[in-house]
């Protein structure tokens, strides 16, 4: 794990005044030996991003997740042949210093089809779920005391196709489970369906449950489920929309309410969506647009789960594959694949926009942006 101790390094931590300092987990594709997991110290009051570590060497650790615990993480390696074997991904955990960020590696298991895309953890840290796209599949995982992952536990392959070209089959782009942890919804980009599981927290097997469909050539990708479960909205990649769905959190069943663009009226060029978050308070929805490079903001109705355009703010990058909202919902962290670099934005929490800021880091094709608030 290679430590950046540079002297502009302590003298930009010592210059800031942290609240809550979070440290930045960032995922990429990576192919050289220095690629990997970078880390970096960011101040949560200004949006200053500090370079802390890399852990070089690990293959394409595109989609991470931090245990909530703190003292691991999680890294889907989407790859198509680990350990030699055809068709086949992996997901790596790795010990976490909470205080430095360090990471080191623990163990892996094959995700049993190519490409893993999505990583989840359970809220009481005791299971991991992946999604693979390439393979159409997803697959569950006990996570260990002692933080490694277990074989895998139960593992489903989604069957079917859909009306484009890029879904003449399954493809599993991710999988979340709830917050009272009883139903995981797999999103597959091939079938335009959000497919449901059962999910037993004390076993971490998942067993089929129900479907909801999305209206032809959609492209289901990622899924955001309101605190309160009421509402789940559905970001679809080919078509450029977002889907609200209102959730019954008893029966697991999720209805239909509205389909807005995340795309301004009269935009003509070429655009798929990545990721979709709902912002800390609950009151606004944020959706990527990569071909438009911007951040899709919506007003979030939390009585009809309904939403309303608010702004369509250009992200200062190429490709916003992903971003992630601090915790304490300041600031919106947009990680451009193609332009290689990572761009902050302030949140207004009283009206949802974003404003860009001057902080900027540079990093090869950065895929997920994680945090961890350090004590």
């Amino acid at each position: 794990m290679k430590t950046l101790k540079t002297g502009l390094l302590f003298t930009l931590l010592a210059s800031q005044s942290f609240a809550k300092p979070l440290l930045v987990f960032v995922g990429a594709y990576a192919d050289k030996p220095e690629e990997g997991i970078s880390v970096y110290t960011m101040c949560d009051k200004t949006g200053i991003m500090i370079p802390t570590t890399v852990l070089g060497g690990q293959q394409n650790p595109s989609f991470l997740e931090v245990h909530p615990n703190g003292k691991f993480l999680y890294a889907v390696n989407e790859i198509a042949n680990f350990n030699g074997e055809q068709n086949n991904g992996a997901i790596s955990s790795y010990s976490l210093d909470p205080k430095t960020g360090k990471l080191g590696l623990l163990n892996q298991q094959p995700t049993h089809g190519a490409a893993p895309c999505h990583v989840s953890i359970s809220k009481d840290g005791k299971s991991a779920l992946v999604a693979n796209y390439t393979g159409g599949s997803v697959v569950s995982y006990k996570i260990n005391e002692d933080g490694t992952l277990s074989k895998p536990v139960s593992f489903y392959h989604h069957e079917g196709s859909s009306v484009t070209p890029r879904q003449k089959g399954p493809h599993g782009h991710s999988i979340n489970l709830d917050p009272a942890n009883k139903f995981a919804f797999a999103a597959d980009l091939g079938l335009d369906k959000i497919i449901i599981y059962c999910f037993d927290p004390k076993t971490s097997k998942l067993t089929n449950h129900s479907e909801a469909a999305l209206p032809p050539g959609s492209g289901p990708r990622h899924l955001a489920i309101t605190g309160d479960s009421k509402f789940a909205y559905s970001l679809n990649e080919l078509t450029s929309t977002v889907t609200a769905f209102k959730f019954d959190p008893e029966k697991g069943e999720l209805t239909q309410a509205q389909t807005l663009s995340t795309l301004p009226t009269g935009y003509k060029g070429n655009n798929s969506t990545a990721e979709v978050r709902i912002h800390p308070n609950g009151n606004f929805l944020y959706c990527s647009n990569r071909g438009h490079d911007s951040v899709a903001v919506f007003k979030l109705n939390p009585k009809l789960g309904t939403l309303t355009p608010l702004q369509w703010q250009k992200t200062g990058g190429k490709t916003p594959r992903n971003f992630n909202i601090t915790p304490n919902g300041q600031f919106l962290v947009a990680a451009h694949q193609t332009s290689n670099d990572i761009i902050v934005h302030e949140i207004d929490s009283e009206t949802g926009l974003l404003t860009k800021t001057d902080n900027r880091v540079l990093t090869p094709r950065p895929v997920c942006i994680r945090f961890l608030e350090q004590n």
